[in-house]
């Protein structure tokens, strides 16, 4: 047992208080705990400062999705009925599409459509489409080369699954694919995914796995670049891949 005599209470300048136990003083230790300077140094300033920026470009981007998508919403409802009605008129089957996709965090949602396929499109399992896919219906076709059959997606921004501009979002089974080939693509799932994106305007639809690795790199690089200046860019670049017609 430790007997009195052998703890004494010190008294040193600037009034801090230590403890000698048997004799051992403790104010080594506890100097150095205070005073360790580790060897990889963190700069907690430049840490705090680069997280109070994401927060805000979050935060931006978000009040941006839900006012582009509120917008789109009402003064597009009219365009929404007649692609209902063609929809409905021209092919069997429902008029929306809903599949679950993966978005942020890797949480799984459904995402909304209008159908553009046959209601037994993926009978045999999951596939990507491709040009002159069969399994496509005439309206269909039109409306994926100019995207229409995606606006319903802005109800899906509005709940808050998706942002306007993100990482296209995929299927689970593909994902996993694509991590086999590039773990990278992961990091994709710091963000909301979007309805439109730098890989998609940039490279297009991916017909292959490798494909869908390849226009990842233009989606990792969008981490970098996230803002409404670059946003706005992708968006304008979308309309005019849309007035031309140019997608799958």
């Amino acid at each position: 047992m430790i007997r009195e005599e052998q703890i004494q209470k010190i008294t040193y300048p600037g009034d801090n208080n230590m403890l000698l136990h048997g004799g051992v003083s403790l104010q080594g230790s506890i100097d150095d705990f205070f005073t360790y300077q580790p060897a990889f140094r963190v700069n907690l300033q430049s840490i705090k400062k680069r997280i109070l920026v994401h927060q805000e470009t979050v935060f931006i981007k978000r009040v941006f999705d839900v006012v582009f998508s509120s917008l789109v919403i009402v003064a597009g409802l009219p365009v929404f009925l007649v692609l209902m009605l063609i929809t409905k008129l021209t092919s069997r089957g429902p008029v929306f599409y809903k599949q679950e996709r993966i978005g942020k965090e890797g949480r799984p949602f459904f995402i909304y459509k209008f159908r553009s396929m046959r209601p037994d499109a993926e009978k045999n399992g999951p596939q990507l489409a491709s040009d002159h896919d069969p399994r496509v219906t005439k309206w269909g076709r039109f409306m994926r080369r100019t995207h229409l059959d995606e606006l319903p997606q802005f109800w899906n921004v509005l709940k808050g699954d998706m942002a306007v501009v993100g990482p296209r979002p995929e299927r689970e089974y593909f994902i996993n694919e694509i991590t086999k080939r590039t773990p990278a693509y992961r990091e994709l799932f710091r963000i909301k995914p979007g309805i439109t994106s730098i890989g998609q305007v940039t490279y297009g639809y991916a017909e292959t796995v490798d494909q869908m690795c390849d226009r990842m790199a233009f989606d990792l690089e969008y981490l970098s670049k996230m803002g409404l200046r670059a946003d706005l860019n992708i968006i304008f670049q979308t309309v005019k891949v849309m007035t031309q017609g140019k997608g799958q």
